[in-house]
């Protein structure tokens, strides 16, 4: 049984492995030392931009969260030895139903997770050549279409 709830402050560097595990696992078309890069931007600063939920396994570890702003689905992040078992499904239907996210962004390059939010009922509402730091990594705009 997973538990969905907030982390604290002091969670931050165990999201930040989660984090780094999943891109790892999941974001093959992203150069290495972009995602150095983005390492300490995530800690100091995006995840205190976002409001967290995280998902804990039996034991209390974090094994996935989600960060959600104003509507949008901002961050999900599944440790890979836990995709595949339904906790992004988990957080992602919290943070519909929760904290009325109804929008994501995808890169055009992650296969899986445009079918992932494809299959939970997201829908491509437009695209951006550019990612959020303007390095060329498509991204991807979706909505929500069966609310």
């Amino acid at each position: 049984m997973v538990n969905i709830a907030r982390p604290d402050k002091a969670d931050h560097l165990k999201l930040l492995e989660v984090w780094e595990a999943s891109v790892r696992a999941t974001h093959d078309f992203l150069a290495e030392e972009d995602l150095l890069a983005l390492k300490p931007l995530i800690l100091e600063q995006y995840l205190d931009a976002v409001e967290l939920t995280c998902a804990r396994d039996t034991h209390g570890e974090i094994v996935g969260f989600s960060g959600a702003l104003d509507g949008n689905l901002e961050m999900l992040f599944v440790a890979p030895q836990a995709r595949g078992t339904g906790i992004g499904s988990r957080l992602v239907r919290h943070a519909i139903d929760h904290q009325g996210i109804a929008r994501v962004d995808v890169n055009e390059q992650n296969e899986q997770a445009l079918a992932f939010y494809r299959h939970i009922g997201f829908q491509i509402t437009g695209r951006s050549p550019l990612d959020g730091q303007g390095k060329p990594y498509p991204l991807l705009h979706m909505a929500l279409t069966n609310m």
